[in-house]
């Protein structure tokens, strides 16, 4: 006699979920090591020529991914003023982080990059009239708190250069804002297109700025080159998420991206964060990932 289980066979939206929750940690990850290229990378080439030769390799692989699906490379809704303000923020974002990346701690960049959720979800009330309750509020305050405790304003570990995540932070938040407003049917390999053309903006801006651009030795070769295979696929994997679950289920494993920091924070550069890193992180992964599924339950 054969037995049966009692247990019910997954959905098809539950098995979505799943995949998407796993390829939304593969992005992060794939974005974490992208991370620790870039900084290793600084240490021996300037950073503009860094983010401009990311931004190149990335816009003809999505590009030529663009044309073998038949899309237009360089669609006219790029030009739409949502678009043309999407890219601004996204210059803006792509440069402070970058800078941050290379001038301060791993792990504090990353932490501080946690709470680019709560800042969408607070503009978004302000701008778009999006309704946030009370517990959402609370939320995001609670968050805020957790990034001026990483950042310590007038206090003795307070460094300045640490603003430079919060101005990326608004960058971002800025381009995802803009995001809701632009127009619909881009495909993922378009958005790929202008975000590494942004990218390289953001490099040439930066390395008009500071000069020094220069051949890259075999070493310098072999990061450039890991910094943009895993800033490609940890992107790939992102947009293939946002596509296959729930963007409630699967967005909070975003944070994901800082536990991935962290290890290799400690394990590749010897960073050692602090109590205070510790605790405000903390604060605000949890104020986002109680945000974000306070959200979903609104919407049941």
């Amino acid at each position: 006699m054969t037995q049966t289980s009692d247990t019910p066979a997954p959905t098809p939206a539950a098995r979505d979920n799943l995949r998407g929750s796993l390829l939304m940690t593969a992005a992060m990850a794939g974005f974490a090591v992208e991370d620790m290229f870039i900084k290793s990378a600084a240490k021996v080439m300037p950073l503009g020529q860094i983010l401009l030769t990311m931004g190149i390799v990335g816009v003809i692989t999505f590009a030529l991914m663009a044309r073998a699906q038949g899309e237009a490379v360089l669609p006219r809704a790029f030009l739409d003023r949502a678009m043309l303000v999407r890219s601004c923020f996204e210059v803006v974002g792509r440069l402070f982080y970058g800078l941050s990346i290379a001038l301060t701690a791993l792990s504090t960049t990353s932490a501080i990059l946690q709470a680019t959720p709560l800042l969408v979800v607070a503009a978004a009330a302000v701008i778009f009239g999006e309704k946030v309750g009370w517990q959402r509020w609370l939320a995001v305050v609670i968050g805020f708190v957790g990034v001026l405790i990483i950042l310590r304003p007038g206090m003795a570990g307070f460094s300045p250069l640490s603003l430079l995540a919060v101005v990326g932070l608004i960058g971002f938040a800025g381009r995802d804002l803009a995001t809701r407003a632009a127009p619909k049917g881009l495909s993922n390999r378009q958005l790929g297109t202008l975000g590494f053309a942004m990218l390289g903006t953001a490099g040439a801006i930066l390395l008009g700025w500071s000069g020094g651009a220069h051949l890259p030795d075999l070493r310098a070769l072999g990061l450039l080159a890991g910094a943009s295979v895993f800033g490609i696929l940890g992107y790939h994997a992102l947009t293939g998420a946002m596509r296959t679950g729930e963007v409630s289920v699967v967005t909070p494993f975003r944070y994901t991206r800082l536990v991935f920091a962290m290890i290799l924070a400690m394990a590749i550069f010897g960073e050692r964060p602090d109590t205070a890193t510790w605790v405000g992180a903390a604060l605000v992964v949890a104020s986002g990932i109680y945000t974000l599924t306070h959200s979903r339950a609104q919407t049941r």
